[in-house]
């Protein structure tokens, strides 16, 4: 497994190594990976990003946020619940977004899914997997940073056992990860020194 450590930005401040460049991928890490996202729209919206990106760069995703929340009504579970095959042909055509059918007609079938769910209850259901941050050991180099933890494997679980798809144990990690379930910046990265 290849192990980075911290890289010094354009500005002097010591990064986790993707978060240097490009300025895409700067500003996010710098301002939103790991900073703890509620509420059940915004994770809906973050775990419809992070299936979208499977297999794919999180810079494809990140550039094509903008056009991702035009298309799916800012990822308002209510309104992509209502959506039918006739939104479905119209995203298959948005080259705005990733135009994968399987992943288009999951993210829809998500929000039918959470759409019958109480108010807060995806938030309550995601956050009920985050560790004990005092059990989880603060990475020294990229290399110690998982692709799956024993909380991801059940996360993924939960969502499937709930009729969620496109949410593996990988994928659910990197939700955790972006939504600041868990803490994956370096240790000496300037953005955990001021979490």
């Amino acid at each position: 497994m290849e192990t980075t450590l911290t890289v010094a930005g354009p500005d002097g401040r010591r990064r986790c190594p993707w978060g240097v460049a490009p300025d895409d991928y700067r500003e996010y890490h710098d301002t939103e990976w790991g900073r703890p996202v509620r509420g059940d729209d915004a994770l809906f919206e973050r775990l419809c990003l992070e299936a979208f990106q499977s297999g794919l760069s999180w810079l494809t995703i990140l550039r094509r946020r903008e056009g991702f929340r035009a298309a799916f009504a800012g990822f308002s579970i209510e309104k992509v619940a209502a959506f039918t095959g006739e939104d479905v042909k119209r995203l298959l055509g948005d080259a705005g977004i990733i135009r994968n059918r399987l992943k288009i007609e999951a993210a829809i079938g998500n929000a039918k899914v959470a759409a019958g769910w109480a108010e807060g209850e995806l938030t309550e259901l995601i956050w009920s997997h985050a560790p004990d941050p005092d059990g989880v050991r603060v990475p020294r180099a990229t290399g110690d940073i998982l692709a799956t933890t024993p909380e991801s494997v059940a996360l993924s679980k939960a969502l499937k056992a709930r009729g969620f798809r496109f949410v593996g144990p990988t994928t659910a990690y990197a939700l955790m990860q972006a939504c600041g379930l868990v803490n994956d910046h370096l240790a000496d990265c300037c953005v955990r020194a001021e979490m």
